[in-house]
């Protein structure tokens, strides 16, 4: 079971195995990138917000409760990208973002280019979702998280939860009805 391995992980660092840390980083990176960057679209700054959330997750490791570790470390994140939203009120557009769903170079360029065209339709209509909305559903439908994980993460009920993806649904259909 995986909490129990983070645990066991987490005592280990903070018994003086600090090169254990790297196993932690290793089994949450990714699934961190992700979300960061369907949460802020940039590719860049997900993952200086990733970099940035676990540094400060080893600093402040004492503070975990080890058999939680996987939901504070979310909390982290979390708040890293709030915080980044919340001060950059402006949209940028990155001039070169291939970001984590690019195709294989391999691919048909006609299929590359409407992948890409949608894409960046779909990343559009996500990015004007409410955070809350958007946060809930990139959990749910992207990282394939249960209510119940969403809750622990979140800090929110089941039953909110589910109410924020579905309303995050019906408003991407609604925005994507005349674009796809």
């Amino acid at each position: 079971m995986q909490a129990e391995s983070d645990a066991e992980d987490v005592r280990r660092v903070l018994s003086g195995d600090a090169g254990r840390y790297q196993v932690l980083v290793h089994r949450y990176q990714e699934t961190m990138f992700r979300h960061a960057y369907g949460m802020v679209g940039d590719s860049d700054a997900a993952a200086d917000l990733v970099q940035d959330s676990l540094v400060k997750a080893y600093t402040r490791l004492g503070t975990c409760d080890p058999e939680r570790f996987a939901a504070w470390l979310f909390r982290i994140l979390r708040n890293r990208c709030k915080d980044y939203l919340k001060s950059r009120r402006r949209r940028d557009v990155p001039l070169l973002d291939d970001g984590p769903h690019a195709a294989p170079p391999s691919d048909d360029p006609g299929r590359t280019l409407d992948r890409n065209e949608l894409g960046k339709v779909v990343a559009e209509a996500l990015g004007r979702l409410p955070e809350a909305q958007r946060e809930a559903f990139l959990l749910k439908h992207v990282e394939g998280r249960s209510y119940e994980e969403m809750a622990e993460m979140l800090d929110a009920g089941v039953s909110a939860l589910k109410m924020r993806v579905m309303r995050a649904r019906e408003a991407l259909q609604e925005l994507l009805r005349d674009r796809v």
